[in-house]
């Protein structure tokens, strides 16, 4: 049970579930059929588990060096190999289940979601471009879900650029804890380049944008869509302009919104 509690740590479990449970609320609401909505869900995790270990093994020697003694690669609670068979098992599962619910759900999964973050670890999270990724693999969700199953249907045009945007926003909030540690290991993404005070702000003005686009997308608005769009301009106020860990719990909680709301009206 250790072995396995440190492999979910080094695959970024929080982040991989959080994605996981997004799908399978799309599939959900899409109606997708029970055995289409399971794969989907499954090849999802199992893409996310891909990255994390990805992102921990490339990232081992970086860890070591700002002394991340919470990496289980770093403290030694488990070998590079095992995890590099973990993550060759989670890859292989991802491929079966994506094709198993229809191949335009896999070719967009496949590429933009699982090769977009594969992508962000192999080198673009150090450059200005370390948002695209996110944009890609969160807008491209919608999609994988809904061209998922035996009648494939493009998504609408909102769903996707409400993702996109919650994807880069979550790109900037997970980001900021970390800033000073990736400077010195040389990690320059755009929320480095923005600096700490500007990259919140970034995140806020994306989020609330999500929120927005999700309320007003749909063409029949819900009337409970105006409440949350009181809530989200309330907590984007406290994201610019709260003190301490305020700001991030602020927006966090517009991203759990944007979540919601999304899974309801999609």
């Amino acid at each position: 049970m250790r072995t396995v509690g440190a492999l979910l740590t080094a695959a970024h479990g929080g982040p991989a579930l959080a994605v996981t449970v997004v799908v399978a609320l799309l599939a959900t609401a899409a109606e997708l059929d029970a055995g289409p909505a399971v794969l989907v869900t499954a090849a999802v995790l199992a893409g996310q588990l891909t990255i994390g270990w990805g992102n921990d093994l490339l990232d081992a020697g970086r860890d070591r060096t700002v002394g991340r003694t919470d990496k289980p690669l770093v403290d030694g609670r488990l070998s590079a190999a095992l995890v590099r068979r973990c993550l060759l098992a989670a890859a292989a599962a991802c491929v079966v289940l994506s094709f198993a619910v229809g191949w335009r759900s896999a070719v967009v999964h496949l590429l933009l979601g699982v090769g977009g973050g594969h992508a962000y670890n192999l080198g673009l999270k150090a450059t200005a471009w370390s948002w695209l990724p996110y944009a890609a693999a969160f807008g491209s969700l919608p999609a994988v879900v809904s061209l998922a199953g035996p009648e494939p249907v493009a998504p609408a045009w909102w769903t996707v650029g409400a993702a996109a945007a919650l994807g880069v926003g979550a790109h900037f909030l997970n980001t900021l804890p970390d800033l000073d540690d990736d400077e010195r290991t040389g990690v320059r993404g755009l929320p480095h380049r923005l600096g700490a005070t500007a990259s919140r702000g970034v995140a806020a003005v994306l989020l609330v944008g999500a929120s927005v686009v999700t309320v007003l997308g749909p063409v029949d608005t819900p009337t409970w869509g105006w409440v949350v769009l009181v809530a989200v301009a309330a907590l984007g106020i406290l994201t610019l302009a709260g003190r301490g860990r305020v700001p991030f719990v602020a927006a966090v909680a517009i991203a759990l919104l944007d979540v919601a709301v999304l899974a309801v009206v999609a």
